[in-house]
């Protein structure tokens, strides 16, 4: 799995995490906090750079075991949010892929734009053969991503994640990669 970094067009770019990006991963988790909470369920452990460093450490030993990865989605050079593989499945070649942006840069179609990137990436790249997003069903700008990107919504997973005090129900979409046509 040898991506570093890429582009995804003029305004975004991805890079893989490293250490160095841990303080300016933490800050913008940091003042985004209130925004994320309702959704991600980790954001009440990140407390400090020590957090986000923990996280970006495990990530670049999945990336180095082949198993995944998390990028830092960069607008104009400056970070704005996160994407990656979560475990992928080599048996059955699938994989899922996570992400979340900050409140300030919704509505531009940046997460749609580096889903793209990174569905093809799996397809043409991994030869993957299916890419699973998973969203809270009443998170509706992250259920619109794999809405627009052409995924097939397979199905709910009833109280799916606990979410600090309760569960939340997962839509589950998926595409395939017979039916990816560079959308």
């Amino acid at each position: 799995m040898p991506l570093h970094h890429f582009g995804v067009d003029q305004e975004l770019e991805l890079h893989i995490f490293h250490e160095k990006d841990a303080a300016t991963l933490f800050a913008i988790t940091d003042q985004n906090r209130t925004y994320l909470r309702p959704w991600l369920p980790w954001v009440d452990r990140t407390q400090g750079v020590e957090d986000s460093l923990a996280f970006i450490r495990d990530n670049l030993l999945r990336y180095a075991e082949n198993r995944g990865f998390s990028c830092g989605i960069w607008y104009l050079g400056q970070l704005v949010g996160t994407i990656g593989y979560h475990d992928i499945d080599w048996s059955d070649r699938k994989v899922e892929i996570g992400y979340w942006l900050i409140e300030a840069m919704q509505g531009k179609g940046i997460m749609t734009r580096v889903c793209r990137s990174m569905v093809l990436y799996a397809f043409e790249t991994l030869r993957l053969n299916k890419v699973e997003i998973h969203c809270a069903t009443g998170n509706t700008r992250s259920c619109a991503i794999p809405q627009r990107l052409g995924f097939t919504l397979e199905g709910v997973i009833r109280q799916g994640e606990w979410l600090y005090d309760h569960f939340v129900d997962l839509n589950v979409y998926g595409i395939l990669a017979s039916e990816w046509s560079h959308r």
